[in-house]
């Protein structure tokens, strides 16, 4: 696992999954935040705390942020490939 992390192929190729999960993660966090809201509006538990569906959201938001930064390294060196090969 460690050996490809320096396989810029690899990280180039993984990009646009990670691209995908963080905007999963991105879409389950607003989810999860809109819930919480309707369950803090209505006084109501939609199945768990509002407060619970908050720090879901806040979670999936800092997950998401992760997934993009693997991302943003994959398009970068793909940049960088890209600037070498001209």
């Amino acid at each position: 696992m460690g050996d490809s992390w320096k396989n810029h192929k690899w990280i180039v190729g993984k990009g646009s999954m990670w691209a995908i999960w963080g905007g999963a993660c991105w879409i389950l966090g607003a989810i999860f935040a809109i819930l919480g809201i309707i369950a803090d509006s209505i006084n109501d538990t939609l199945g768990l705390e509002p407060i619970s569906w908050f720090l879901l959201a806040i979670a999936l938001f800092v997950a998401a942020i992760s997934w993009y930064i693997g991302w943003a390294v994959a398009v970068y060196i793909d940049a960088l490939e890209t600037k070498k090969k001209e």
